[in-house]
C-alpha cells in the first residue's frame, strides 16, 4: 500500500513545477505591477477609469476559473488532466502579455476599448494556464507535508519571476525606448513572453500526475450548470456595481443579487445528491467546505494586503521619494542601470524567495496555523509603520519594507498549499474530489483580491486628485501614497487574524485525514 511518505518529490520536479509559476508571475506579479501606472501615465487612460477596468475584468472574470476548473477535472489525456493545459495556453498568453502593453495611436474611447480587450484576453488565458497549474501541485503527492515543501518552491518559482519583470522593466523600457516609453514597454513584453513559453515547457516535461480522484457519474449536467454559474455571476456583478457607485439603486441591485443567490444555493444543496449532476455536486462540495471557505477569505485578504503595497510602490518611489536621495546617487555611483523602484522591487522579491523556501520547512515545526498567524501579525505591524517614513528616509523604507516582506512571503505559500488540505478534507468527508475547482479558488482570489487592491490604489489616488498626465496634481496625492504603502494594507492583514482563528484543519486532523485518505486508495 502507497504511504505519504513514499510520495516524495524530487529536488528536480519541485524545481521544474516551480518554473510554471515563474512563467505564471512574469505575468501576474510582475507585468501587472506596472500595468496600472502603463494605462495612467503612458497609454492616457484616466485613474477612475482604469480603476474600473482593473475592478470590474478581475470581478467578473473570477467566475471563469470556476470554469476553468471543472472542465480541468472533466480532461482526460495520455498527459493527465492539468499538465497538458498548461502548455496548450502558454503561447496565447505571452501574446497577450505583449499586446497589453502596446499603446496604439487611438482616440481616448478607443484606448480604453483596446485596454478592455487585452485586458479581458490576459486575464481569460490566464485562468486557463494558472487554474490547471495550481491544481496540479493537489496531484503530484498525497502528503499534506510535502505539499507544504513544493508550495514553497512553487512560490520561490513565482518571486524569482516577478523578480525578473519587476526589477529590470524601468532599465529594458529604457533601453528599447530610447525615450519612447511606449516602444519600450512593448519590446520589453517580446522578451518575457518568450522566456513564459520555454519555462511552461519545463513544467510541463519535469512533472508527473499521481492521484487519481475516486470514480463518480462523468454527467456533465451542462444547463445545471450554466444556471448555477449564471447566479454566481449576477451575484458578483451586484456587488461590483455597489462597490463602484454606492447609491441607492446599486444597493438595491446589490441586495437583490445576494439574496437570490443565497436561495438558489440553498435550494442546490437541500437537494438530494442523485438528483443533482456531477458538476452540481462539484459545486455543493465546494461552497459546503467550511475550511475551503475559510481559506478562500484568508486568500482574498491577504492578496489585498500584498496587492495594495505592490501597487503603489512605482507610484510611491517615483513621486514621493523621487531621485534626489543618497541610495540614488550611490546606485548612480556605481553605474548600476537601475531605477530606485526596481532595485526595491528587486530586493523584496530576493527576500520573499527565500522566505518561499523557508516557509515549507518552518510549517513542519510550528504548524500551517502557527506560522500564519506570525506572517499576519509581524508583516502588518512592519507594513504600518511605514507611515512614518520621511521622503529622505529611503534606508529605513528598504528595511522596513523587506522585513515586513520576508513574512508576508510566507501568505501565499501557506494559502496554496492549505487549498490541497481542503481538498483532501473534501475527498475525506463526501468520497468526490474536485482538485480543479477547488484549486480555481486560487486564481479566483488572486484576481478579485488584486482587481480590488488595484483599483483601491487607483481610487484614493484619484480622491487626492492625481492624475498621470499633469504634474500639478501629483504633490497634493503623496499623503495618499503614503497610506496606500501604510496602513490601509495592514488592516487587511489583520483581518486575516480574525478569520485563522475559526480555521480547523490544524496538524493532527491533517494526520487523521492523510492516513485515512491513503488507506482507503490502498
Amino acid at each position: 500500500m502507497a504511504t505519504a511518505s513514499m510520495q516524495k518529490l524530487s529536488v528536480m520536479e519541485k524545481s521544474g513545477y516551480a518554473m510554471g509559476d515563474m512563467a505564471a508571475n512574469l505575468v501576474w506579479r510582475g507585468a501587472l505591477a506596472y500595468l496600472a501606472v502603463f494605462y495612467t501615465d503612458t497609454l492616457g487612460i484616466s485613474a477612475a477609469a482604469a480603476a474600473f477596468l482593473l475592478l470590474s475584468v478581475r470581478i467578473t472574470d473570477g467566475i471563469t476559473d470556476i470554469g476553468m476548473g471543472m472542465i480541468a477535472d472533466r480532461t482526460n489525456t495520455k498527459h493527465g488532466k492539468f499538465r497538458p493545459w498548461i502548455i496548450w495556453s502558454a503561447p496565447v498568453l505571452a501574446l497577450f502579455m505583449v499586446l497589453a502593453f502596446t499603446a496604439p495611436d487611438f482616440s481616448p474611447a478607443m484606448k480604453l476599448v483596446w485596454a478592455y480587450f487585452t485586458y479581458i484576453g490576459l486575464t481569460l488565458a490566464y485562468t486557463v494556464n494558472n487554474v490547471p497549474y495550481s491544481a496540479l501541485m493537489g496531484v503530484m503527492t498525497s502528503s499534506h507535508t510535502e505539499r507544504s515543501v513544493l508550495s514553497g518552491y512553487r512560490f520561490a518559482g513565482a518571486f524569482l519571476g516577478g523578480m525578473l519583470v519587476m526589477g529590470f522593466t524601468p532599465s529594458l523600457v529604457d533601453y528599447f525606448g530610447n525615450g519612447d516609453e511606449a516602444t519600450g514597454y512593448q519590446y520589453t513584453m517580446y522578451v518575457f513572453a518568450v522566456l513564459l513559453v520555454v519555462l511552461c515547457g519545463i513544467t510541463f516535461a519535469t512533472t508527473k500526475e499521481r492521484i487519481v480522484p475516486p470514480p463518480s457519474d462523468s454527467s456533465e449536467g451542462g444547463a445545471d450548470t450554466i444556471k448555477t454559474l449564471m447566479v454566481f455571476v449576477s451575484g458578483l456583478v451586484g456587488f461590483v456595481l455597489f462597490c463602484v457607485y454606492q447609491n441607492a439603486w446599486s444597493l438595491l441591485t446589490f441586495v437583490v443579487t445576494t439574496v437570490a443567490a443565497v436561495i438558489y444555493f440553498k435550494r442546490l444543496i437541500a437537494k438530494p445528491a442523485a438528483e443533482r449532476s456531477a458538476a452540481s455536486n462539484d459545486l455543493v462540495d465546494l461552497i459546503s467546505n467550511v475550511p475551503w471557505l475559510l481559506v478562500l477569505a484568508l486568500g482574498f485578504l491577504t492578496m489585498m494586503f500584498n496587492g495594495i503595497k505592490y501597487g503603489v510602490i512605482a507610484y510611491y518611489f517615483k513621486h514621493y521619494v523621487g531621485n534626489e536621495n543618497a541610495l540614488s546617487h550611490w546606485l548612480e555611483a556605481r553605474e548600476i542601470g537601475m531605477s530606485l523602484t526596481g532595485f526595491y522591487f528587486i530586493l523584496l522579491l530576493v527576500v520573499s524567495m527565500v522566505a518561499a523556501f523557508v516557509a515549507g520547512y518552518l510549517t513542519r515545526l510550528l504548524g500551517k496555523k502557527t506560522l500564519f498567524n506570525i506572517s499576519l501579525i509581524v508583516s502588518g505591524i512592519l507594513t504600518g509603520c511605514m507611515f512614518f517614513l520621511e521622503a529622505d528616509q529611503v534606508t529605513a523604507m528598504f528595511v522596513l519594507g523587506c522585513s515586513a516582506e520576508f513574512f508576508a512571503a510566507f501568505m501565499p505559500v501557506l494559502v496554496f498549499s492549505m487549498l490541497g488540505d481542503t481538498s483532501d478534507f473534501s475527498e475525506w468527508k463526501n468520497g468526490r474530489r474536485a482538485t480543479g475547482l477547488a484549486y480555481s479558488a486560487g486564481s479566483f482570489i488572486q484576481k478579485t483580491g488584486g482587481g480590488f487592491a488595484g483599483a483601491i490604489v487607483l481610487l484614493v489616488l484619484a480622491r487626492y486628485g492625481y492624475v498621470g498626465t499633469d504634474e500639478s496634481t501629483i504633490a497634493q496625492a503623496t499623503d495618499g501614497m503614503r497610506l496606500l504603502i501604510s496602513w490601509i494594507p495592514a488592516v487587511f492583514s489583520f483581518l486575516g487574524v480574525f478569520v485563522l482563528i475559526f480555521y480547523p484543519l490544524n496538524t493532527a486532523k491533517m494526520a487523521e485525514i492523510e492516513a485515512d485518505l491513503i488507506a482507503r486508495r490502498g
